[in-house]
């Protein structure tokens, strides 16, 4: 299924077509007004001409929203025109001069690529116009000062580079906006509803541990709709685990040991921690709920893969004749996939249950 694009995408890839409109109109004027220099006009024409359809389809695609306009085969044609007005140089004009025959117009392909793939990918899509425009004055024998040639290279390196840093960091700032809506709009919904049915509880009950556990779960919710709360992503594997074993022994009375082979834990991407915490979470409220598990050890190894498991005390159950609940389907499984890991549940009836968890070190590319 094709990437959905937010609106901040869109709204740069308008400002891209603007660019190429205002950069093609100046690559015509200086081609109108350098045209004694000119050996080759109809060469010079049909790179223009080219770069007339691919300016007039992007800012068609990037108004209608189509979304091939963010498929690499386009980035890399749109490339393609603006390295072969690099290399054409030489067959457009017989004398060396100050302007290439696309002026600015190439870089909107290095815009294109840093936003559709970021700032490495925009880099390298720069480094390679720089390449195309040493081969074009090699290849037409122009005396170009080496420096003068190296000097562009860099500057398209560095506007891709540019671009697409600044083009992540305004997609992490539209999320965190996003997400910071959809908390308000959450608290607004629940605050009449779970969280004051909490306060009751608390104010209500006559069993001390069931106040305490409205108590904490109203702190935490409270906490979470704030966005005071981090994510477990953001910790280390093991601080992860032992926090969310923690707070199901606080919540529960569980007893759990987390244990952590020495590995490369750090390199382990925060989506894949705070899917296996959350894994390793629901099958510890697993255990105590349903198995009545009064211990359950959390052992976890990082090598190529990290492998985890969930071992408790509980009754256990038959695997083969109970369907997985909407805990083990969403919260375990679902959780496992999003990153591109599995999830195995081996009740073993009368010795406690097991649930084993893999998932690759980062997610994979979607």
């Amino acid at each position: 299924m094709a990437l959905e694009r937010t609106d901040l995408e869109w709204s740069v890839a308008r400002g891209i077509a603007g660019f190429r409109w205002l950069a093609l109109a100046w690559a015509a004027a200086v081609l109108v007004l350098t045209r004694d220099d000119v050996d080759g006009p109809l060469v010079g024409a049909g790179l223009l001409g080219a770069a007339l359809v691919v300016t007039a389809a992007s800012t068609e695609a990037s108004i209608r929203r189509r979304r091939w306009l963010f498929h690499p085969a386009f980035v890399v044609a749109e490339l393609a025109v603006g390295a072969a007005m690099l290399l054409l140089d030489g067959a457009v004009y017989d004398r060396l001069h100050s302007q290439s025959v696309g002026s600015a117009w190439p870089v909107a392909g290095v815009l294109s690529a840093a936003l559709v793939a970021g700032p490495w990918w925009g880099a390298g899509a720069g480094a390679s116009l720089g390449v195309a425009r040493w081969a074009g004055d090699a290849i037409a024998g122009f005396d170009a000062s080496n420096l003068g040639l190296a000097s562009s290279g860099v500057l398209f390196a560095i506007a891709g580079a540019a671009a697409g840093t600044a083009t992540e960091r305004l997609r992490r700032a539209e999320t965190a906006i996003a997400g910071a809506r959809a908390r308000e709009e959450v608290a607004r919904t629940l605050h009449d509803g779970v969280l004051q049915t909490l306060a009751v509880v608390q104010r209500r009950s006559a069993d001390p541990e069931l106040a305490a556990l409205a108590r904490d779960q109203e702190l935490e919710l409270r906490a979470f709709l704030a966005g005071d709360r981090a994510p477990l992503g953001r910790l280390e594997l093991g601080a992860a685990l032992r926090e969310a074993a923690s707070r199901i022994e606080r919540r529960d009375g569980l007893r759990v040991e987390v244990l952590l082979v020495d590995g490369d834990a750090p390199n382990v991407a925060p989506e894949v921690v705070d899917a296996l915490a959350g894994a390793v979470a629901e099958a510890l409220t697993n255990a105590h709920k349903h198995g009545g598990a009064t211990r359950a050890t959390v052992f976890a190894e990082v090598e190529d893969d990290v492998f985890c498991s969930v071992k408790d005390d509980g009754s256990g159950f038959d695997a083969a004749s109970t369907p997985p609940g909407t805990g083990i389907a969403r919260s375990i499984l679902g959780r496992l996939a999003e990153v591109g890991g599995r999830a195995e549940v081996d009740g073993r009836p009368g010795s406690g249950a097991e649930v084993r968890l893999r998932a690759p070190l980062r997610p994979p590319t979607r």
